[in-house]
């Protein structure tokens, strides 16, 4: 069983996820797609549009055949760390192949990027730090960095969201000296970033949040760019919970986490530095909505996502403390898997490095805790009952599902 890991988040599963699973099981030659999948906040710092569990269903019915889940200490990260969680999860799984989407599908500026990252790094390091002192921020400082050593600006685009997340894919495996071997496929139509619907199916995740929280979450008006199980996963996710998650749902939360703690105890959170927690708590005041709090936080220094990300922490109190070990995934959570995801766990579950957990009672660590933390508070954007519903699911069985077509 040759297998294919993809890094996802699945915000929500559309029809450019599926194109990418198909693509990367034709390209890597694999019987079997390994998805491992953000939990309920993601890399960029926000909180999910529906839980892991909604979003495990739509993978498996979308052409994925195993789902796990990337622990929080890795999932609300920089880059570097959110791929050395994520490619290090499926090195222990066993998979042969991991494949990412890029901007012109080629896997060799990666490889050469990590080559002269490697042999340079002293001076890299120099360079990234003298411009972030200058106030640039790190997505900006870090290209301009390699540019610097690389003396090829047209090698590898660092200042693209995917090109940025491939060279950390890529450099994770080869640091580490995995096994696991890094594929690419060429991204098509839409941008990471791009907000706007167009004509073609294809739109990204964002342009189709966006879509649903300004039409009032009319799913009709995304049909045209998600398969029609995501559509009902969406369907069925409103009338269970009757809300789709954002971020001003957790305004009332996030303010009082703020307002209500000392400055000691904010500058505990991780990734409060610098004193940014007295500006924090300044615009907090203020603030009428989140959108208002940001965009009084943001800075040259200080992007959007990095604010976000602080967000996240502060809402999940999650310490500097709590993270100190999280150098590497000590445990591999299971979320879903269709019949051939059932097959190859069976055949390689002995030789699994580390725990696989299907039932949060059977398992204790510090960083399941922090991954309970976060489910919990994620669940408190919702009302009562839906509130206590979903708290509850994070203990039953994984999703399973047997029925899936193959692809």
């Amino acid at each position: 069983m040759k297998s294919c890991g993809l890094v996802v988040e699945y915000n929500p599963f559309h029809n450019g996820h599926a194109l990418h699973a198909r693509e990367s099981r034709q390209k890597t030659e694999s019987d079997i797609v390994v998805a491992v999948m953000s939990g309920p906040f993601l890399q960029r710092g926000e909180p999910a549009l529906v839980s892991k569990w909604s979003r495990t269903e739509m993978a498996l019915l979308g052409g994925i055949d195993l789902v796990i889940e990337l622990p929080y200490s890795f999932a609300v990260q920089k880059a570097e760390l959110f791929a050395k969680g994520s490619i290090s999860l499926l090195e222990y799984l066993g998979c042969d192949s991991f494949c990412f989407g890029s901007e012109d599908g080629r896997i060799e500026p990666f490889i050469e990027a990590h080559g002269i990252l490697s042999e340079n790094a002293e001076t890299y390091n120099e360079t990234l730090k003298s411009l972030m002192e200058k106030g640039n921020s790190y997505p900006a400082s870090a290209s301009k960095a390699f540019q610097a050593i690389s003396k090829n600006t047209e090698m590898l685009d660092l200042t693209k969201p995917n090109n940025i997340l491939g060279k950390e894919y890529v450099s994770t495996a080869l640091s580490n000296g995995f096994s696991i071997e890094p594929y690419t496929i060429q991204r098509v139509a839409a941008g990471y970033h791009d907000v706007q619907l167009s004509s073609s199916p294809i739109a990204s995740a964002t342009g189709i949040r966006k879509a649903l929280l300004e039409q009032k979450q009319e799913l009709e008006a995304v049909g045209t760019y998600i398969p029609p199980s995501t559509l009902h996963g969406l369907q069925h996710y409103l009338a269970t919970y009757h809300a789709l998650h954002e971020w001003n749902m957790y305004w009332p939360l996030l303010k009082y986490r703020i307002l209500a703690s000392s400055l000691t105890e904010l500058a505990d959170i991780y990734e409060i530095e610098e004193g940014i927690e007295y500006r924090m708590k300044e615009m907090a005041k203020e603030a009428m909505n989140f959108h208002d709090f940001m965009t009084a936080m943001k800075t040259k220094r200080y992007t959007w996502t990095r604010i976000q990300r602080m967000c996240v922490h502060i809402l999940t109190h999650t310490l500097k403390e709590d993270m100190i070990h999280a150098e590497e995934p000590s445990y591999i959570r299971l979320l879903g898997m269709n019949h051939r995801g059932q097959a190859y766990l069976r055949k390689v579950k002995k030789e699994l490095p580390v725990p696989l957990i299907s039932r949060l009672s059977s398992y204790q660590d510090r960083h399941i805790d922090t991954d309970m933390r976060a489910a919990q508070v994620y669940a408190m954007g919702l009302r009562e009952p839906y509130q206590t519903a979903l708290m509850k699911r994070e203990f039953k069985a994984p999703i399973i599902k047997t029925n899936s077509l193959d692809t």
